[in-house]
């Protein structure tokens, strides 16, 4: 292990300026222009995964390549089943995608987002912690292996998508058209974070996710305020009032069985959120507000990781150029995401949230609801064999306590890795809390980056151990 921990320090250099490369190609999943660019990026990444030494080979889609890449023990042209299951090396896949979030609002960023800028020990551009970095830090601990001839204990498979950001349409179909190929004692993701540089974290459950989008009609075309105003119910009138009666003073959404069948955290849970290295005052400073706001009776900290939300995510209506323009709107739109937890079904949550939007919606106005993605909540137990191995790794390679958390935000692909392939994920992020994923000034740590390939040296190890 020592060849493959020194070989890891002498490149990073090396391995920062691939990194950038990879930051350079322009992979925004959501944008019709970039369709080539996630083409060149999927072949940015095979060539790379086949220089390092790996079989690699890129997969179209309806949508956007996957990138499938496997340690030379598996070899064919295609995906060769591993010896899972039959007495054979374990095999783990490591999970990762290539495609990032749009730039906008550009204004806002200190330097071209698509130009990687590294300041002090951190790099600067969209798509360095989600999620780029963070999977090129596993490929970086595999390349340790291949060039220093130190065998490997397991056989391992990356999954590298284009359109995580955009819901993964394509994957889940993938997995089970290679269901037998794939099959895995565990599945790696590093898409999640960890408090602080201090706390490397094993992240136990993730919030599941609906979204949709309300759209209130009313008069056939806009119309004169002056003329018609005061005749007719204006529909961004409406609309806000609407979503003024779906949360109540105490922050509880106030949609009828809204919370039902959630359990309650557990007595060892809560001592581990104590674990956790965060204040409300660090929160405060951190997002730029004066007084947080959340359900009453639960932390910050469970307030954003371990309890269901109702959130606005975007709100229109009506002329929105320079100056004033008098009318009364035809429309009003909300883009509306729900955060879920365990033993919240999406199809039941959506189905009452959407009854109760038709029941108090006036019948002045008309509504209409667009159905979006949704997924459920994703928990593994914090205390199983391969949970307890991750968390020596990263041990080892942080030379710091682990801690376990679960995470607020969402990978919904993480459950059909379980219903799929039948393996549990092991969430090892290393991103930062002021990293800025999905915002301007996105960024990455190089510490992390250069902490998570230690890790993932150490993991195959810790994980291939007999017994587990």
């Amino acid at each position: 292990m020592q060849l493959v921990l020194d070989y890891l320090k002498r490149h990073q250099a090396r391995f920062v300026a691939e990194l950038c490369d990879f930051l350079r190609l322009p992979s925004v999943s959501a944008q019709s222009q970039h369709k080539k660019d996630l083409q060149a990026c999927a072949g940015w990444l095979a060539k790379h995964c086949r220089q390092i030494g790996l079989d690699a080979r890129v997969y179209p889609t309806q949508g956007h390549p996957i990138v499938v890449a496997k340690t030379p023990r598996l070899k064919s042209s295609a995906l060769a089943a591993p010896k899972h299951g039959e007495g054979g090396r374990p095999h783990f896949l490591v999970y990762g995608h290539y495609d990032v979030q749009p730039p906008e609002p550009l204004e806002l960023w200190k330097s071209p987002p698509f130009e990687p800028r590294i300041a002090g020990r951190a790099i600067y551009a969209r798509g360095t912690t989600d999620n780029k970095g963070q999977h090129f830090a596993h490929l970086k601990a595999v390349e340790a292996y291949l060039k220093t001839g130190t065998p490997l204990p397991c056989d391992l498979t990356f999954v590298i998508e284009g359109e995580e950001e955009v819901g993964s349409a394509n994957l889940s179909k993938f997995l089970r058209s290679h269901r037998n190929e794939l099959k895995c004692d565990a599945v790696v993701v590093s898409d999640t974070g960890m408090p602080d540089a201090d706390h490397p974290a094993l992240t136990y459950a993730l919030r599941g996710i609906i979204a949709f989008e309300i759209i209130v009609r009313g008069p056939s075309r806009d119309l004169h305020s002056g003329i018609f105003g005061g005749a007719v119910d204006n529909p961004a009138m409406a609309l806000s009032q609407l979503l003024a009666r779906l949360r109540d003073r105490n922050g509880r959404v106030a949609i009828p069985g809204f919370y039902d069948g959630i359990a309650p955290l557990s007595a060892y849970e809560r001592r581990q959120f104590k674990r956790l290295p965060a204040s409300d005052r660090e929160l405060r400073k951190l997002l730029g507000v004066k007084k947080l706001f959340g359900e009453r009776g639960f932390t910050s900290l469970e307030q954003r990781s371990a309890r269901p939300t109702f959130e606005i995510n975007g709100l229109t209506s009506g002329y929105q150029g320079t100056g004033s323009k008098t009318i009364v709107p035809a429309w009003a739109r909300a883009k509306i995401t729900c955060r879920l937890v365990p033993n919240q079904q999406p199809a039941h949550v959506r189905r009452i949230v959407c009854d109760y939007l038709r029941q108090i919606c006036p019948p002045t106005v008309r509504l209409e609801i667009a159905a979006g993605h949704g997924a459920e909540a994703y928990l593994v137990s914090p205390t199983s064999p391969q949970a307890q191995a991750a968390l020596h790794a990263l041990r080892q390679a942080f030379h710091r306590e682990p801690v376990l958390m679960r995470e607020g935000g969402s990978i919904p692909i993480v459950n059909e890795f379980k219903k799929i392939l039948g393996a549990d994920s092991l969430l090892l992020g290393l991103g930062l809390p002021d990293d800025n994923a999905h915002s301007p000034n996105e960024k990455f740590d190089l510490d992390c980056f250069e902490g998570g390939q230690r890790m993932s040296a150490l993991l195959w190890q810790e994980l291939s151990r007999p017994g587990l």
